[in-house]
């Protein structure tokens, strides 16, 4: 059996500055925009690696989400404990500095952790973690 990872989801609040955070924070291409209003379906992913996406979605929109439960996901995002990525790159340096330049909420300036990588984090404009390790 052969698998890959095509495509992971996280939540948007507002698709506009979510689309500006991939797009021209992260350089990421976008592939699909479908929807309208809060109600967009955006699919992300970097340039060259069309086998890898982010789907920004709108948060609970499950038919099958009780009304507790889709508050207990907006009180989540609203804190920044809900949806979060992992990237990596070569050059974490350069770009933290152009993640940095926007208007993104640093978390975390780029640190060698005790266990052996180094990494930074932002979040993005919907509270999800978006942590970037370097690669070695």
């Amino acid at each position: 059996m052969e698998l890959t990872i095509h495509a992971s989801a996280l939540p948007h609040t507002d698709p506009e500055a979510s689309l500006a955070f991939y797009r021209d924070a992260l350089g990421f291409e976008v592939r699909q925009d479908v929807g309208r209003g809060t109600m967009r379906w955006i699919t992300v992913g970097p340039a060259g690696q069309p086998s890898t996406s982010i789907l920004l979605a709108p948060p609970a929109t499950d038919p099958g989400i009780t009304e507790d439960e889709r508050r207990t996901i907006s009180e989540m995002m609203a804190k920044g404990t809900y949806g979060w990525i992992l990237l990596a790159t070569p050059n974490l340096d350069e770009v933290f500095e152009k993640v940095q330049a926007t208007d993104a909420e640093v978390v975390q300036e780029p640190t060698l952790q005790p266990y052996g990588l180094r990494d930074c984090a932002f979040r993005d404009p919907a509270g999800n973690l978006v942590r970037i390790q370097e690669l070695r």
